[in-house]
């Protein structure tokens, strides 16, 4: 997932004032609702109908929500920051000269179209100069220094048995198109995107110089090498399995897998510090493309490495490179009909590079110490409600119960921002060089991730910048994280009815708890490590459970003859359930049977529809058919109508009755 008291405002800045909406006496946006649709037959539409006739998407989006608008409003805050810090004055902090100038360097398309493809030029002669495998191994460590990822990843990643320890990782990688589907389905549709493909990295190698018949020969190569990557991958539901991608291999067992490469050269070339064993997510990947890939001659290798040099460096390069990048990824893959305006990219760019600089700013303006207490009551009562949940579970057997009591008690709640900021003191940002600033950022980037090999883990650090309209539940240091970019309308207002908040933030935090014991979740215990904790019997009865869980949301369809994925977004739709649920006890536990109507609606009521209207969306086609393959989230509509068929609290709340469509004849529940 994306991702109180009642009584103190979140912030000196207007935080709320981009929502503004229809008055009630709740808080509850009563104009997103087409009050003429039956809730029992579609609560989606009955919650978001009008909210969705009347956001229709905009030219630069693929997809349109409660997120994205609240993300919009947090890039607004942001632009003032940069733009103000961006200003050269006496005095400018070394935080506002780094995001400033960064900023500016990244609005300069006038010194970025003068360059041309200068920035790129030596690293693109390398490239075509090469002559040999040494050559193509070496090749490979630079462009990961550089977060260029080719060919396979490479990181420092905690055990999975032992969390307390940070080890090298290798596993697969190395594709352009968004998953390994795309290049081995023969539906026309997908022979189209190929089709598509290579006319798109044909205009990039002729951006670059390329006559138009080397520039064709070029992209062919590199589809053909990178089908042969994808025949060797592991599918995205196989990879959902920890037990399946945790094989500890010493450096020697590595080469033989893979004889061919010349790995302790490799390690080398990447700066990782010395180390014996580590883990590989996919062996059979790495004995597949030792057999399948091109030996005897560089030329596939050389197209390869350079189109991924040149996609990784569009948005440095003068537009041309951009717009032609833009028009495949954006335009034709995602259904945007314009780019977003360059301001709104560097935004953007500057939070991706710099992001806790700039997340401090943004701390300092948009969340104090009132809102955060309010956000941990709510975590708190959350935690007590789940307690609850698991301790009247009719399935699960006592030994199992206490083992999950034990791992909910050892969550850590981060709320609002990391407890400690990323360090930028080697990382060297100039005014007049965009280009430069991201690769020296890439480089600091990787080599602070690389040094970590070896080392005791930093269980501290989080994986999204603090203005991220989103949060996560991290399974090996077993916390759930809250940054501060969601944690405000529609998701939180403190100005509002308890009952709306437990339905957004509510359920945020409830699907984040879910998370630590959803089908993959469940498979860590309470230190965050890889162990199997709970009974035969109660494995098999969880399995059950999620089993109608995948089955329910694998009938949905996402768009045209493309169904959802039900095994690829198990863990999210069973946190949506669970989330929910504990929510809506949590609510109840803290009205004590207090339950005044407002607005017409009960507080049950009111949660439901706060959960609802969170995920109001517009999508463009494309868009929904590239998220059914590779997206572990379904859809709005079917976080909502999924998850409400399944909860007789809803249909109680309601009055609906089978055979209502909002009443499911086989409802799941896992929690």
């Amino acid at each position: 997932m994306k991702l109180r008291s009642l009584f103190a405002l979140i912030a000196p800045l207007c935080a709320f004032c981009a929502f503004a909406q229809e008055k009630t006496a709740s808080g509850l946006d009563a104009a997103a609702m087409n009050k003429a649709v039956d809730p029992c037959v579609d609560f989606y539409q009955y919650a978001c109908g009008n909210w969705i006739a009347r956001n229709p998407l905009p030219a630069d989006r693929a997809r349109w929500g409660r997120f994205t608008e609240l993300s919009d409003h947090n890039e607004k805050v942001l632009l003032d920051v940069l733009q103000g810090a961006a200003v050269v004055r006496e005095n400018r902090s070394a935080l506002d000269q780094k995001i400033g100038d960064a900023y500016a360097a990244c609005m300069d398309t006038a010194t970025i179209n003068k360059r041309g493809i200068e920035p790129i030029k030596a690293e693109l002669d390398r490239i075509r100069t090469m002559e040999n495998m040494p050559d193509v191994v070496a090749e490979v460590g630079r462009l990961h220094r550089v977060g260029i990822g080719v060919l396979f990843t490479f990181a420092a990643r905690p055990d999975a048995k032992d969390s307390s320890r940070t080890i090298a990782g290798l596993g697969q990688g190395g594709l352009s198109l968004p998953d390994r589907e795309y290049y081995l389905k023969t539906d026309p549709k997908s022979v189209e995107t190929r089709q598509r493909f290579v006319a798109h990295m044909t205009k990039m190698f002729q951006l670059a110089g390329e006559s138009a018949e080397s520039a064709g020969q070029s992209a062919q190569m590199v589809l053909d090498m990178e089908t042969t990557l994808a025949k060797a991958s592991m599918d995205r539901v196989s990879m959902r399995d920890p037990n399946k991608t945790y094989h500890i291999l010493t450096k020697r067992q590595v080469a033989e897998l893979a004889p061919n490469f010349a790995w302790e050269e490799y390690f080398q070339a990447t700066g990782a510090p010395d180390f014996e064993t580590l883990n590989v997510s996919q062996p059979d990947y790495f004995k597949r493309i030792a057999v399948d890939l091109p030996t005897a001659s560089i030329e596939p290798w050389r197209a390869y490495f350079a189109y991924h040099l040149l996609r990784q460096s569009a948005a440095a390069l003068p537009e041309a490179f951009e717009n032609e990048a833009f028009d495949f990824w954006s335009r034709y893959l995602s259904g945007a009909k314009e780019q977003r305006p360059r301001a709104a990219r560097c935004v953007a760019t500057v939070d991706r590079q710099l992001g806790d600089l700039l997340g401090q700013k943004y701390i300092e303006l948009t969340f104090g110490a009132d809102a955060k207490a309010q956000i941990t009551q709510l975590v708190d009562a959350l935690e007590k409600a789940m307690n609850e949940d698991i301790r009247t579970l009719p399935w699960m057997t006592e030994e199992t119960k206490k083992a999950a009591l034990v791992k909910l008690k050892a969550i850590t709640n981060n709320v609002g921002a990391p407890r400690k900021w990323r360090d930028y003191g080697k990382l060297t940002i100039a005014r007049d060089d965009f280009f430069g600033n991201s690769l020296r950022a890439s480089q600091v980037a990787y080599q602070q991730r690389i040094e970590k090999i070896g080392k005791a883990t930093d269980k501290t650090e989080w994986s999204m910048t603090t203005p991220t309209v989103n949060a996560f539940y991290s399974p090996q240091n077993n916390s759930i994280n809250f940054p501060a970019g969601i944690l405000q309308p529609p998701f939180f207002d403190p100005r509002r009815d308890i009952a709306l908040n437990y339905g957004g933030v509510g359920a945020v935090i409830g699907h984040e708890m879910t998370h630590g014991f959803d089908d993959q979740g469940r498979k860590f215990d309470g230190d965050g490590n890889l162990r199997d904790w709970w009974t035969a019997a109660d494995g098999a009865e969880f399995d059950k459970r999620a089993a109608c869980v995948a089955n329910e949301y694998g009938s949905f369809t996402a768009v045209d003859d493309v169904k959802l994925n039900g095994r690829l977004t198990l863990g999210e739709n069973t946190a949506d359930n669970g989330g929910l649920r504990i929510a809506l006890m949590a609510l109840q536990d803290t009205l004590q049977g207090k339950a005044e109507k407002l607005d017409g609606f009960t507080p049950e009521q009111r949660l439901f529809l706060g959960f609802a209207q969170i995920w109001c969306e517009n999508t463009a086609p494309q868009e929904v058919r590239a998220r059914a393959f590779t997206d572990p989230h379904s859809p709005g509509r079917y976080r909502v109508n999924g998850t409400l068929q399944n909860s007789p609290e809803f249909q109680k709340a309601f009055s609906c009755k089978a055979p209502q469509p909002m009443v499911s004849q086989n409802a799941c529940r896992v929690w």
